[in-house]
């Protein structure tokens, strides 16, 4: 009996700290937190959510905008590059609830201060 009540216990904390933790990841999503998970996961909570799912709050004209560059670096706009123009998945590059790195830095060392 109390081996089954500690398990229990274990699993209890461990499911409640993952949901703690995905909570506090990001800051400025924090009202997108307060409407429920399913607002993001529209695929279900066991995978990514769909680009679609980011383009609800996010314009991608607006976000290519925000990540123009210019001069010598006017190609390494990761929201509008050579290689995939403005159609990579959000989900290659940007994580919720764990870092990622930019699909971009696979290849080439481009450096993006405000990644997130």
């Amino acid at each position: 009996m109390k081996s089954t009540l500690t398990l229990f216990a274990a699993a209890l904390a461990l499911t409640l700290s993952f949901g703690a933790a995905a909570q506090n990841t990001r800051d400025y999503h924090m009202d997108v937190y307060d409407a429920g998970c399913k607002t993001c996961h529209d695929q279900g909570m066991k995978r990514f959510p769909s680009d679609d799912a980011c383009l609800q709050c996010h314009s991608m004209e607006e976000v290519a905008k925000q990540t123009e560059r210019h001069g010598e670096e006017a190609r390494q706009n990761p929201h509008d590059s050579m290689h995939y123009g403005k159609e990579a998945p959000c989900q290659e590059c940007h994580g919720e609830h764990t870092a990622k790195k930019a699909l971009c830095q696979e290849c080439h060392n481009f450096d993006y201060p405000k990644f997130k």
